[in-house]
């Protein structure tokens, strides 16, 4: 077997099947892709052999709901309600701030963040998507871009045409970027009009690309729908024909057990935000009662500006420990469940789900190392389960997209830390300097 690169770990942990560990094996890389898993025995010779001998190596985190940019807004006017924060504090410092160079610069923070902390694709939702998608890129990482579209006049666009009409010629542009998946995102039910949402699907089904949408964030957002519409925003949004197969649902915090039915049988994807969601006292969305239902739930973190972090470390633990208590059984959301919906089921959500999310071999070779030689995570009885419940972001060693090594021993490898931190400096005194609504 000729082989580009061999990994060699202790542990390996591919998530397919759930729950899986192989032990002492090799995993082999060529032309970017899983060649093969086999014991370190049988490890052909290769051109580059790294030998990992304290770590678990394990499928790159997707984090299935972010807003890039907004790294820039980190801290920016924490512990308020979401309505408030976004009205007096977010919209207006975007529309003070917000232009291609925030979106650049925020977007290579964020990369850089996500790097270092073992994430490897992530669907972003922002203005000057273009911008994010080349600094992404150039970084190495994967993206699925949710190109928003919104009834609010922005930098980026003045009027929903506008949105849409460049949100397309995007999607144009980077559709067959292997490490880009463009798709369209209305912003909410709250934002975007019926007219807007029609026009929306009506893209989205001709161009065959999904959809990324916060939907039932709120209890003020239900109370919204029902004043406006006379109905709750996800029977809204099923009318208009939104809920199905290609639709990842955001937040998801208020929901029926007839909805919950809905979201399944129309195979709706949840993307849960437990950190983010817990911040601004939004809700919790029903993870328990969603997975029983057979509907995929993956993981994202949201904005640094709302959680305040890019952690899927953080997340994945959240949210397996936030289902355990409120649903008062321990064997909710175990471990193996926790990782998939940090890693397989984003790549579900996506579309993504053949080429990413899991170490099988044929897949694309994205993967990262996380060094169990910590005293956070010793002894070592189930790697899977420190994994989730021990160890952290800062124990990722290595981060491979596609056999490209981002980052070798902490080290980024494709982004100039310095550099980027420095130009985070540089706006946050430009943002501090400015009075654009309370903020210090």
């Amino acid at each position: 077997m000729n082989v580009d690169l061999c990994l060699r770990a202790p542990w390996i942990i591919p998530v397919e099947p759930r729950g899986h560990i192989l032990h002492d094996h090799a995993l082999l890389v060529r032309d970017g892709r899983i060649a093969g898993l086999v014991p370190q025995n049988e490890a052909p010779a290769c051109a580059t052999t790294i030998d990992l001998p304290h770590h678990a190596l394990l499928p790159g985190f997707v984090n299935a709901h972010t807003h890039a940019a907004m790294t820039l807004f980190r801290g920016l006017a924490d512990d308020l309600p979401l309505q408030e924060w976004l009205h007096e504090h977010i919209w207006p410092a975007e529309g003070r701030f917000v232009n291609s160079d925030f979106a650049r610069d925020g977007a290579a923070l964020a990369a850089l963040e996500m790097i270092k902390g073992g994430t490897t694709c992530f669907a972003d939702m922002y203005f000057f998507a273009d911008d994010t998608a080349r600094m992404v890129t150039a970084a190495g990482l994967r993206s699925v871009l949710g190109l928003v579209v919104i009834d609010v006049p922005t930098a980026w666009a003045k009027s929903p045409e506008e949105y849409l009409s460049r949100g397309v010629a995007l999607c144009d542009k980077w559709r067959h970027n292997p490490l880009i998946r463009p798709l369209l995102a209305p912003h909410a039910p709250y934002s975007v009009s019926d007219e807007t949402l029609a026009r929306i699907r009506i893209h989205a089904d001709e161009l065959d690309i999904g959809l990324h949408m916060h939907i039932h964030e709120t209890p003020g957002e239900i109370a919204h729908s029902e004043q406006q519409y006379g109905i709750r925003p996800i029977a809204r949004l099923d009318r208009l024909g939104i809920m199905h197969s290609n639709l990842m649902a955001v937040h998801m915090t208020q929901l029926t057990t007839e909805e919950i039915g809905l979201c399944a049988e129309r195979g709706v994807s949840v993307v849960h935000c437990p950190e983010s969601n817990l911040k601004i006292a939004a809700g919790i969305c029903p993870v328990t009662a969603l997975l029983q239902a057979g509907v995929n739930v993956a993981l994202g973190t949201d904005g640094a500006a709302s959680n305040n972090d890019l952690d899927m470390f953080g997340e994945m633990r959240t949210a397996a420990l936030l289902a355990k208590g409120l649903s008062g059984d321990p064997t909710s959301v175990p471990a193996p469940v926790a990782l998939e919906m940090a890693t397989l089921n984003g790549a579900r959500a996506l579309g993504l789900a053949d080429s990413i999310g899991s170490l099988v071999t044929g897949k694309c070779a994205d993967v990262i190392a996380v060094d169990l030689n910590k005293p956070a995570t010793q002894p070592v009885y189930d790697p899977l389960s420190q994994i989730v419940y021990a160890a952290s972001r800062d124990q990722v060693s290595h981060v491979w997209v596609a056999g490209q090594l981002l980052m070798q021993n902490r080290k980024p490898l494709t982004l100039d830390e310095r550099a980027i931190l420095q130009r985070a400096v540089l706006w946050r005194d430009k943002i501090r300097s400015c009075d654009h609504g309370g903020t210090s």
